[in-house]
């Protein structure tokens, strides 16, 4: 089993917390893990945030709470010395892989390869996480009075670009749009058909997560909607499970429950 989205931005760049990882990774039965920070967290990737802070004070105060705790050079630094302990000592008793979550700005693109070229990550995934600037997945109150099918639409149709890319080896929760229990009044299986087709064509996988699911279990199940699955499945879109986990803890979370998903549908 995998457990292809876990962060590790809570604690110090140490030998000894990804060890916290790797170990609850054995206790729930994971074989391969995949270790990532969000990108806003290095301050090489802070310009990509201007007009996100400039929509929303909330967003404003968040992000400079948050953002750019470290270089990338950091974090690069950390990842030769997991790689080099584990060829001199092979003590890790699970496959791990490093990568970055990056949120996707159309306008950033050329910024974000740049940044990312050459680096030596085993994986890019790209994510949705602001529509037309807007933070959808922070507070369910900051949706009130906002234009439901509108949000939705902007949201699939900035997928399909993030997929357009070729910049990313997969795409983060992507229907995370529903975290809080919002739904359009139309059917999302076209939108579902255009995300599948550019996955396919551009060889990425899909993220099965089960992060929204623990945020807000009253609104969110478990993994992408069964519909989207089924389409996913249908265009032979590679599907890894992952928890999203932002500590130790939450390693593994319904990981068991996301394959039987993929497998039932």
């Amino acid at each position: 089993m995998i457990d292809g989205h876990i962060h590790i931005e809570r604690g110090a760049y140490t030998l000894d917390w990804i060890d916290q990882f790797v170990n609850k990774a054995v206790e729930m039965e994971i074989d391969e893990i995949r270790l990532l920070e969000h990108c806003y967290r290095f301050e090489e990737f802070v310009p990509m945030y201007g007009s996100v802070c400039a929509y929303s004070e909330y967003v404003d105060a968040w992000f400079h709470r948050n953002a750019g705790a470290h270089k990338l050079a950091d974090y690069l630094e950390l990842i030769e010395r997991v790689k080099c302990y584990r060829v001199r000592n092979e003590q890790f008793p699970v496959k791990i892989k490093f990568g970055l979550e990056i949120c996707y700005f159309k306008e950033f693109e050329n910024f974000i390869s740049e940044l990312t070229k050459g680096k030596g990550f085993d994986f890019l995934l790209g994510g949705i996480h602001f529509v037309d600037d807007f933070a959808f997945d922070h507070k369910a109150e900051h949706w009130a009075g906002l234009d439901v099918d509108k949000i939705y639409r902007r949201y699939f149709e900035d997928s399909v670009s993030l997929a357009e890319s070729g910049i990313f080896d997969g795409i983060g929760h992507p229907d995370s749009i529903k975290l809080f229990g919002h739904k359009p009044s139309y059917s999302l299986s076209r939108c579902y058909e255009r995300l599948a087709e550019e996955l396919s064509k551009n060889d990425m996988y899909a993220d099965q997560n089960s992060g929204a699911a623990r945020r807000c279990s009253k609104t969110a199940p478990p993994g992408m909607d069964e519909e989207l699955l089924k389409i996913l499945k249908k265009y032979n879109v590679k599907i890894i499970t992952s928890s999203d986990a932002h500590c130790p803890d939450d390693v593994g979370y319904k990981i068991k429950e996301l394959n039987s998903l993929i497998e039932r549908v």
